[in-house]
């Protein structure tokens, strides 16, 4: 594997990890696949590609995507804990919704090409995957940051109590609707950050773009979790990075050996089942050992 594609896969790993952070938020503390995913991933690239089309300074401009998804998270957090509508419908509603929302804020466009700069042109390297690793870094810095602080304080805490155990939290007079609305917000947020940044790096945004992006996301979460357990919160957020970029590269190896991209959605679909059932195919694999063991030392003792 040649050195430039393993810069621009951790490029891209970069970009696809915030996101996956985001899906972690909802996956790991509130036990919910959010369908949302794949429409506020799309919303933040329409908003920030619109905004830059109207001359608005790069930053702020991603700053409107993050403001949009969590607006989309607000939705879905409403329906969800306000309606009583079931998690995984709550997502599809909304992600169905947003398709539409993101078509109007892009005029009725299904793409929308970038042509002003962005916020990988504030760094200039003589490579542009340089430009992204660097920028998505420094902002993977601060989100995680900001991140570890949140839910190290009063709120964050309740809101991960929430997840680990809604009665009890209740009992002790947290606010669970609440508490799940905000994670909500950060969750989306973060999720159309990704596709703000994705869509700069691009040069465009795409009502489609979203397709898949939670199956993605999820890969990176679980080839983290087998890589390394038993981390704390923080450190979780870390190793999410790591398992983006091996996806990244694994994905930039199946196109190496000339597999069509328009199969690469259902790549997707296979990888995260082999990586959900790893863990329960290494126990099988264990137990059998074991088995054998014990027959072995049975026909000694005989």
């Amino acid at each position: 594997m040649t050195v430039e594609t393993l810069v621009s896969s951790l490029s891209q790993g970069m970009l696809w990890s915030l996101m996956a952070i985001g899906v972690y938020l909802t996956f790991r503390i509130l036990d919910i696949a959010d369908m949302t995913a794949e429409g506020s991933f799309p919303f933040g690239a329409a908003i920030t590609v619109r905004a830059l089309a109207g001359g608005t300074n790069p930053l702020i401009a991603t700053l409107y995507g993050f403001l949009g998804g969590a607006l989309a998270g607000l939705v879905s957090g409403l329906l969800h804990t306000k309606l009583k509508i079931p998690d995984l419908l709550t997502g599809i509603l909304t992600m169905t919704g947003l398709y539409s929302v993101n078509l109007f804020v892009m005029k009725g466009a299904a793409n929308m090409p970038i042509s002003v700069k962005t916020v990988f042109n504030m760094v200039t390297f003589a490579n542009s995957d340089l430009d992204v690793i660097v920028v998505g870094g420094l902002l993977l810095a601060v989100v995680i940051a900001l991140l570890v602080l949140f839910f190290h304080t009063e709120m964050g805490l309740s809101a991960r109590a929430v997840g680990d155990n809604q009665a009890m939290s209740a009992a002790n007079g947290i606010n669970a609707d609440n508490m799940k609305i905000i994670v909500y917000m950060v969750s989306n947020g973060l999720i159309a950050m990704s596709g703000s940044l994705m869509a700069q790096m691009n040069g465009y945004a795409d009502v489609s773009m979203g397709v898949g992006t939670l199956v993605i996301a999820l890969s990176a979460i679980i080839i983290a979790e087998l890589l390394l357990r038993h981390l704390t919160f923080g450190q979780r957020l870390l190793t999410i990075i790591l398992g983006a970029f091996i996806y990244r590269l694994i994905i930039a190896w199946v196109l190496s050996m000339g597999v069509d991209p328009s199969y690469l959605r259902l790549f997707y679909s296979l990888m995260l089942v082999l990586f959900l059932a790893l863990p329960l195919i290494k126990k099988e694999t264990v137990g059998v050992r074991q088995r054998r063991a014990n027959r072995k030392h049975i026909a000694e003792d005989k």
